[in-house]
């Protein structure tokens, strides 16, 4: 392991200790406060319309900048077109030029510019006003969440900085004193400020106003108590029209705190007829607009040349919700400091980052995000967060620096990358390389890969963590099998027949679930094929080594498309290579062919489903007895939409399922088995082991049931007992349970 992964390991330790209890505690408070919230609309039709609309203003934008700059001059306020952050703060320091104070409420932009140290530079002192702001400003911290910049510190941790930092007559120890506290401080140096600084949750072209939307207020007494109000906005803030803004707020509260609705939405066009005031004149109440300024500074810093990436692109509809930050089990367990860049946090940060500051801005934290897809469906604009992160890790690969041995093997690895990328991703991107070799090898290769010199080559040459157990390949794959097997089809029927697809791990490792996959759909009468190619191009994919995916992709297709033609289903028994084909293959594959994959595959137990769902017979398959099992959906089925299916089907045999609400294992694939994330990777999973057993019964422990691979290894590993893929308890060979 090198000595950046080694302090990487270190600080998500580190951060995994101190901060990791708050962090969990906050984000999945919200993201189960999202699922509450989201339930009580129509959802799917916001996230459509959202996206729609931000679709449309991206498009738009030349036009909407011309729009709200007359909007606003025509308010007698100003436009300031930024290019960058030095031009941005040059700018805003030319306004306060007369100022000795300046308070602010919460903005991501003002962040990613270093507003704050810039003014204070130039002699203005700011006052953060937003609580979790105002607490890192004490602290001297950076933010570690998009919405929520303070919820990495507990009420204890916040009582200890504010009694150093301010001595207070009283001990301050509840939330209530703490806030009461610092509303009074900050009310004080709202009432004194000269400028007023905020940014912009939205900003209306045709009209010129500001959406501001908060929970404690403190951004609208910043913008109307100060005789200067000063907006800073990102170009991707603006919106045509309120005719817009509907969806948005709607959505808005919901994916970030799951709040129906925030505590404060304030649209103001400003220059506003507010009063002006003077806190020390015995005349306080002075004039309206013509006594305020205004300045709205449109922030570009590379968020242009973004619209005209096709793959950043989307990252500009981002409405700064945190849903992607919340729904992220990684980032549950260490937040935005782990999870994060110089200025933004959570799955999106790497969009961001790497558009505002280059893609080597994201390297420190782009692998977090190991494509799990949780955060697609929690997205309020249907971001594909999992695909922005994929891209910048394939530029971040090729922005690599080739070195004398890379030179050397360039060519001689099978796979399409360039020479100066990782050997771990290399690696592990080439899985099924390396399955091939371990099963034609077996078992001497199994003895090979457990002992402790290979563990020990295996750790500081591939960053392979030797805590990890190696999966053990099987000397005869699924294919093989299949191959020198009777097919016993009973009453076959005749409008179905399948082709199983079986991903690496199931051809070469856990062969036994692949069999009972094959047992169970001819025991209900579908004569199965097993596809002879294994890999779905999921493991380079995963590594960013996208020219290799693309070529898997390619010969999947190649593979599959003919027993397509001839009327057979696709059959997955691994959902992250149905994931592939369902919402991956159409940016590696042209569209047809995408499409036809897409609509012609299945996860086994969905197919399970739907066959029993059009009158087949269950009664080959092994029933449940009223057995209790706990049953753990893969990321990327749940992301699909699959997971009920295979709830249904053991229900309806007989099975008592629970089902368990964790949203990853913590494996992800090659994820867990990295050594500078093991520890990340294990905590994630304990989380969902503590579960499982909360859900035990008191009598006898619940059997484990997981649809994933990396869901399987995990428990198995974590908990006293094997979890099993669902289809093998389905399987007419195994041993029913007692009725």
């Amino acid at each position: 392991m090198s000595a950046d992964n080694e302090s990487r390991a270190e600080r998500i330790r580190r951060l995994l200790e101190t901060e990791g209890p708050t962090v969990k505690r906050n984000a999945q408070g919200f993201n189960e406060g999202r699922y509450a919230a989201m339930a009580d609309v129509d959802g799917e039709r916001l996230r459509t319309e959202a996206r729609e609309i931000k679709e449309d203003a991206i498009e738009r934008l030349p036009e909407l900048i011309e729009t709200v700059r007359e909007s606003v001059e025509a308010n007698g306020g100003t436009v300031y077109l930024a290019d960058d952050a030095a031009d941005a703060n040059e700018h805003i320091a030319a306004v306060c030029d007369d100022a000795d104070s300046l308070v602010k409420s919460k903005s991501m932009t003002t962040e990613e510019l270093d507003v704050n140290e810039h003014l204070e530079a130039a002699g203005v002192d700011v006052t953060e006003t937003d609580l979790g702001e105002f607490v890192l400003q004490v602290a001297d911290e950076a933010p570690s969440h998009l919405i929520a910049p303070g919820f990495h510190k507990s009420t204890d941790e916040i009582a200890a900085l504010f009694e150093a930092r301010f001595d207070p007559d009283e001990p301050l120890e509840t939330p209530e004193e703490l806030t009461a506290f610092a509303r009074d401080h900050l009310g004080e140096r709202i009432r004194e400020a000269d400028v007023g600084m905020t940014g912009a949750n939205f900003v209306l072209a045709e009209s010129g106003t500001i959406t501001l939307v908060t929970n404690e207020g403190n951004a609208r007494k910043c913008a109307v108590t100060p005789d200067t109000h000063v907006a800073v906005a990102g170009v991707e803030k603006l919106l045509p029209s309120v005719d817009e803004l509907g969806p948005m707020i709607e959505l808005l509260a919901r994916s970030a705190t799951g709040q129906e609705i925030a505590q404060y939405v304030s649209l103001l066009t400003p220059p506003t007829d507010s009063p002006t005031v003077d806190f020390d004149s015995n005349e306080p109440i002075g004039g309206g607009a013509e006594d305020r300024e205004f300045h709205l500074v449109l922030i570009d810093n590379g968020r242009f040349e973004m619209r005209e990436d096709e793959n950043l692109r989307e990252t500009l509809y981002c409405v700064r919700c945190g849903a992607c930050s919340n729904s992220c089990a990684n980032f549950q367990h260490v937040g935005g400091h782990a999870f994060g860049g110089d200025t933004y946090t959570g799955g999106i940060a790497t969009g961001w980052e790497a558009g505002v500051g280059g893609e080597e801005t994201a390297e420190s934290f782009n692998d977090l995000c190991t494509g799990c897809s949780r955060c697609v469906n929690a997205c309020p604009v249907k971001i594909d967060v999992p695909w922005i992160n994929t891209v910048v890790r394939d530029r971040i690969n090729r922005g690599a620096e080739p070195d004398a041995i890379d030179s050397l093997v360039d060519g001689l690895v099978p796979d399409s990358e360039p020479a100066g990328m990782d050997w771990g991703k290399r690696a592990f991107g080439n899985v099924e390389t390396l399955a091939r070799l371990g099963s034609a090898t077996a078992p001497v290769s199994n003895w090979l890969a457990d002992s402790a010199p290979v563990r020990s080559l295996l750790e500081r040459g591939l960053g392979i963590d030797a805590r990890r157990n190696l999966p053990e390949f099987r000397r005869q794959t699924l294919r093989q099998w299949d191959q020198h097997r009777d097919p016993d089809v009973a009453t076959p029927r005749a409008d179905r027949e399948v082709v199983l697809f079986p991903d690496v791990f199931t051809n070469h490792v856990d062969v036994d679930r692949g069999k009972a996959a094959v047992r169970v759909l001819e025991a209900l009468g579908v004569p199965v094929w097993v596809a002879g190619e294994a890999g779905s191009g999921r493991a380079p994919f995963s590594q960013g080594m996208l020219a290799t995916a693309r070529e898997r992709a390619a010969s999947v297709a190649d593979a599959l498309e003919p027993h397509i033609e001839a009327g057979r289903d696709v059959v997955v028994v691994e959902p992250s290579d149905l994931a592939m084909m369902r919402a991956e293959y159409d940016k590696l594959l042209p569209a047809e062919r995408a499409e036809t994959l897409a609509d012609g595959s299945f996860e086994v137990l969905e197919y399970v489903y739907g066959l029993l769902e059009n009158g087949v017979d269950p009664a080959p398959l092994t029933r449940g007895g009223g057995e209790r099992v706990t049953y753990h959906a893969h990321c990327q089925q749940r992301t699909l939409g699959l997971d009920a299916h295979t709830e249904a089907v053991l229900g309806r045999l007989g099975y008592d399922v629970a089902t368990t609400d964790a949203e990853c294992c913590g494996v992800a694939g090659s994820f867990g088995y990295k050594a500078d994330y093991y520890e990340l990777s294990v905590a994630v999973g304990e989380s969902l082991a503590e579960e499982i057993e909360a859900a035990d019964d008191t009598d006898a422990d619940r059997r484990v049931v997981a649809s994933g691979t990396s869901c399987e290894e995990q428990l198995t590993d974590l908990l006293d007992r094997p979890a099993t893929h669902p289809v093998e308890l389905l399987d007419p060979a195994r041993e029913p349970a007692d009725e």
